[in-house]
């Protein structure tokens, strides 16, 4: 049985002190260990920025990736390996400016991945830029007068893509955090989990203290629906998106593994022999040079 001290490593976190990140590392090391896996069963695909040396502090199979393409690799692992417990980590400007075409996709084809992304609203790790997330009027190095864009909203974006899981927690309640990050490893398919993890060096508006007086508990609604998009859809624009818990699940859509044919049913690369690879690879040069 895994314990949590299973999935730590002997690498000092280099976080400022009080960074939403730590919340995020725990609550995910606790859920892991929670969920009874073992770290050779799991693999981290992390992306650029303060929240891509997540994958340093967790022991697991680790695959550190170049800005906003942390969704394609995580999607490469786990088709060569199914086997595999695949977890993708990243910021709001990883996720949702560089990366964001990959978001959108892999939240249609629904692969049995969690994504988790870490969002401060800012680009901490160049010094304090306005990220996709960041708020209109935001002020930064890089808008002195104020940001003058829209921002992107991850939830409704995840949901109007046809995400099947779209959860949001908070660093300051690693509790409810953990539970959702567990649910989402459990759910089968695309699992998105949007994890307010405030700057507190460069963001001084979108603060601990900010979040607890702003957000709303979804699991304190009774009459709130984990099942009906559009009902979520609704709550996200009545709240501006600052909410927590479990936004929308649906666990009756296959995810793109089931649905890719012939994929259950055939050898993964990862039980392939080192012959049976080579084939491989001559079958799909030949396929490139017919193209030619």
């Amino acid at each position: 049985m895994a314990t949590l001290e299973a999935f730590k490593t002997d690498e000092k976190a280099w976080w400022c002190p009080g960074c939403g990140d730590f919340g995020v590392l725990s609550a995910l090391q606790k859920a892991l260990a929670d969920l009874d896996l073992e770290p050779e069963k799991v693999a981290l695909v992390a992306g650029i920025g303060c929240s891509g040396k997540i994958g340093n502090y967790i022991n697991s199979y680790n695959l550190h990736v170049t800005h906003g393409r942390t969704l394609p690799a995580a999607l490469g692992v786990k088709l060569a390996n199914p086997s595999l417990t695949v977890i993708a980590a990243g910021g709001d400007g990883d996720a949702f400016a560089i990366g964001m075409s990959h978001f959108a996709h892999a939240v249609r084809r629904n692969p049995d991945i969690t994504y988790i992304v870490m969002d401060n609203h800012i680009y901490g790790l160049t010094k304090g830029q306005n990220s996709p997330t960041s708020d209109p009027g935001a002020k930064s190095k890089a808008t002195p007068w104020g940001n003058v864009e829209q921002p992107v909203r991850p939830l409704s974006l995840a949901l109007s893509a046809g995400a099947t899981f779209v959860a949001q927690g908070f660093s300051g309640n690693p509790r409810q955090l953990t539970a959702i990050i567990e649910e989402a490893i459990r759910h089968k398919g695309f699992s998105y989990v949007n994890a307010i993890s405030p700057c507190v060096t460069f963001n001084r508006v979108n603060t601990y203290d900010f979040y607890r007086k702003s957000l709303v508990n979804l699991e304190e609604d009774p009459e709130y629906r984990t099942n009906d998009r559009a009902w979520a859809l609704r709550k996200l624009l009545e709240t501006d998106e600052l909410v927590t818990g479990i936004i929308y699940r649906d666990d009756e859509t296959l995810s793109f593994e089931e649905r890719l044919p012939g994929f259950l049913e055939a050898k993964p690369a990862a039980q392939r022999t080192l012959e049976e690879l080579e084939a491989e690879k001559a079958r799909v040069r030949q396929l490139i040079e017919s193209y030619r």
